[in-house]
């Protein structure tokens, strides 16, 4: 799959490139109207997988802080993965063939998540205008309005997952939103997600 490299839009905290990392590791996910839902629980066990895979460099000071510090660092990728995941589905199209693949990068003092997947335009920008929203607010005051709207109107793009990540583990963004090349409504999301952690 081509891009169109004329008319990004970033937001946030996003790197291009990314800094090399000595520990890395991807997954990518096919994707088609069949079997979108039968896999909806894989994604929640990749997203445990992650988890688990990089709370093992996390050895602590001593037995129990290490076993805390694990325990801690597993909770927080995993739900963090799942999360990503959970709206790369949500969000993308079914009319293309590229995947949705997420990246996790670990450094001295941060976790990287890189999550991509091909959106619909109409979809994106929405997106957009949440972000321009959420760049400008008070993260817990927009968390609390979404929240409410959510429960008065069944709202399902009403964000709380990315805002949970925000004022919970602190969660920097950064966002990338690329045209695909051939086409006039599809659109490659890239969110990049920074988690600060200490080895």
């Amino acid at each position: 799959m081509s891009t169109d490299q004329t008319n990004v839009r970033q937001w946030g905290e996003f790197l291009d490139p990314i800094p090399p990392s000595d520990e890395f590791l991807t997954l990518n996910f096919s994707l088609d109207r069949v079997n979108r839902l039968q896999r909806w629980r894989n994604y929640g066990l990749s997203a445990d997988f992650l988890g688990d895979y990089f709370a093992t460099f996390f050895p602590g000071n001593g037995a129990d802080d290490g076993l805390s510090q694990r325990d801690t660092i597993k909770g927080s990728v995993s739900y963090i993965a799942n999360e990503l995941l959970e709206n790369a589905v949500k969000y993308s199209t079914t009319d293309h063939d590229c995947p949705i693949t997420i990246t996790l990068h670990l450094y001295d003092h941060k976790l990287i998540f890189e999550t991509s997947n091909i959106s619909p335009l109409p979809t994106t920008i929405d997106y957009e205008n949440f972000i321009k929203v959420l760049l400008e607010a008070d993260p817990l005051e927009l968390y609390m309005e979404r929240l409410e709207k959510s429960a008065l109107e069944d709202c399902e793009a009403s964000q709380i997952g990315l805002l949970t990540m925000i004022n919970d583990y602190q969660a920097q963004f950064g966002w990338r939103f690329v045209p695909v090349s051939g086409s006039e409504d599809l659109i490659k999301v890239t969110v990049m997600t920074h988690l600060g952690v200490e080895i």
